[in-house]
């Protein structure tokens, strides 16, 4: 007998209440700078299709990180265990945006979450798609069900006029050889991926894909092979949520996926994803009431991966 999800939804609302609108938007990127701190959403998809949600669970935000699943996904069933030449599988203990660590290691990023394991995965992308941004949005179309999803092209291009550590890191992966396309084209689609907005519920559906081992439940169409899911559900658990991937695994227990936006996605293989948007952020980077979200599911419902 499933858990009673609606009622454990409620009873999560009531209790993070008094801390909606707390924590720090991210303000580095103007356009998110604007974005009401007070709101708060929550959904849930399960692989047999039942729906749950409330708040704000159908206003679209930008997904921001939350996108690196996406392209992972597309460049790891393109290039297989290839990939892994390229872009490490580590945590990496330091900000998502840390050009140390990267010169460090002479340029191979230590996993394709941090900002630079993920320029790499687009460089990857640039060389199998002549339009990676529409090959991008197709899979997200394809998993959802809704067409309409796009990229915000105002968050797209605050994020391009404030985006100088990103180029930093793209042009010093360029000169370790790491980036074989131009800077420029990398960085064009790094910025629109993270610029991409979809709602609680969207996300959620999305992440169908990786609850269901590497199927849509909906349509029944294996975009991974079961391997794949497997190891891209492990690297979400472990680097999914930059320098707090520790303590996530600790508090929460499930493989799931952050953005700077205030949004969050975790998944129960074979049960189900859930979605949570809350914008205020805390010290590293994740929502605040989007940890306290999923640690107090997982206590409530008794499920994790552990």
């Amino acid at each position: 007998m499933p858990p009673n999800y609606p009622s454990i939804l409620r009873q999560i609302a009531e209790a993070v209440r008094p801390e909606i609108g707390k924590g720090k938007v991210a303000g580095y990127i103007p356009a998110l700078a604007k974005v009401p701190p007070d709101k708060f959403g929550i959904a849930i998809e399960t692989v047999r299709g039942e729906q749950y949600y409330l708040g704000d669970a159908d206003e679209r935000f930008s997904i921001q990180s939350i996108s690196k699943v996406f392209t992972l996904a597309l460049a790891f069933r393109l290039e297989g265990e290839n990939l892994w030449n390229r872009v490490g599988l580590e945590p990496s203990g330091n900000p998502f945006n840390s050009l140390v660590q990267l010169e460090y290691e002479r340029g191979i990023p230590r996993n394709p979450f941090i900002n630079a394991g993920a320029l790499v995965i687009v460089d990857i992308l640039l060389g199998h798609f002549s339009d990676p941004k529409a090959a991008l949005l197709d899979l997200i179309h394809n998993l959802t069900g809704q067409d309409d999803i796009h990229f915000d092209e105002e968050v797209a291009r605050s994020e391009r006029e404030t985006g100088y550590t990103n180029a930093a890191l793209a042009n010093f992966m360029k000169s370790h050889g790491n980036i074989h396309h131009p800077v420029a084209a990398v960085l064009d689609v790094y910025f629109h991926q993270c610029a991409i907005a979809m709602s609680c519920r969207e996300l959620a559906r999305a992440f169908l894909l990786f609850a269901n081992h590497g199927s849509v439940p909906a349509t029944g169409e294996r975009m991974l092979t079961s391997s794949q899911s497997k190891r891209l559900n492990a690297i979400m658990l472990t680097c999914g949520f930059y320098d707090e991937a520790g303590e996530f695994a600790f508090a929460v227990g499930l493989p799931g996926k952050s953005g700077v936006g205030g949004g969050i996605v975790a998944i129960i293989p074979g049960e189900l994803a859930i979605a949570v948007w809350s914008p205020g952020l805390n010290e590293h980077g994740n929502s605040a009431v989007g940890i306290k979200v999923l640690e107090m599911f997982t206590t409530l419902t008794g499920m994790s991966i552990f």
